[in-house]
C-alpha cells in the first residue's frame, strides 16, 4: 500500500520538513517542564514521589545517556555541542530531502526537538537538566527528560521504519 505522501502536490513538495512543527512542539514542552523543575525543585535535595515507582527529581547531566562521560573535566560540553550541531544540520537535510516516508520524517523530528531542548540547557546551564525518576525495589534508572524520551522514541520510529517500513522495501533514497 503506498505512503499517503506519495504523489503530486504541496504536501509532498515539503516533504519531512512539513514535521519540524513536532520538533518545536518537543522544544516548548521540554524547556517549559525544565523551567518548571528548576523553579519548584532544589537540585539533588528534594523529591516529589509521584507515584510507589516514579519521582520528579531535579539533577543534573553534563554526560550524555545515562551520564556518559560526566566525570570528565568539562570538554565534554563543546564535545556534545559539536556532535548536536552536526546532527542538526543532517537531520534538516535528510527532512528536506526525504519524501514518503512519513515514519522517517516523524523520527527525525522527535530526535530534532529532544537534541534542540538538550542543546539549549548545555548552552544556558553548562548541563542538561533531568528529573523524570522511575524506580523500583530501590533501583533508579538514571533521571533523564521529555528531550530524552522524543529522542528515544524518534530512535524507535527510526529503527521501526528501517526494518518494517517503507525504508525497509525501498531503500533509503529519498524519493
Amino acid at each position: 500500500m503506498p505512503d499517503r505522501d506519495q504523489g503530486p502536490g504541496p504536501r509532498n513538495q515539503r516533504g519531512g520538513v512539513r514535521w519540524l512543527w513536532l520538533s518545536a512542539l518537543v522544544l516548548i514542552l521540554d524547556q517549559a517542564s525544565k523551567r518548571l523543575i528548576i523553579a519548584s525543585l532544589t537540585p539533588y535535595q528534594e523529591v516529589i514521589a509521584v507515584t510507589p515507582f516514579f519521582n520528579l527529581v531535579h539533577v543534573h547531566n553534563t554526560g550524555a545517556a545515562f551520564s556518559l562521560l560526566a566525570d570528565q573535566s568539562g570538554w565534554q560540553r563543546w564535545f556534545f555541542l559539536i556532535v548536536a550541531s552536526i546532527a542538526t544540520g543532517v537531520i534538516l537535510w535528510l527532512l528536506a530531502t526525504t519524501r514518503g516516508r512519513t515514519l522517517f520524517a516523524i523520527g527525525l523530528a522527535l530526535i530534532l526537538g529532544g537534541a534542540l531542548g538538550n542543546v539549549i540547557d548545555r548552552l544556558a546551564y553548562g548541563h542538561v537538566i533531568d528529573f523524570l525518576d522511575f524506580h523500583a525495589a530501590g533501583w533508579h534508572w538514571p533521571a533523564f527528560n521529555l528531550a530524552d524520551s522524543a529522542i528515544t522514541v524518534g530512535a524507535g520510529l527510526l529503527i521501526w521504519d528501517g526494518l518494517w517500513g517503507s525504508g525497509a522495501t525501498r531503500g533509503t533514497a529519498a524519493r
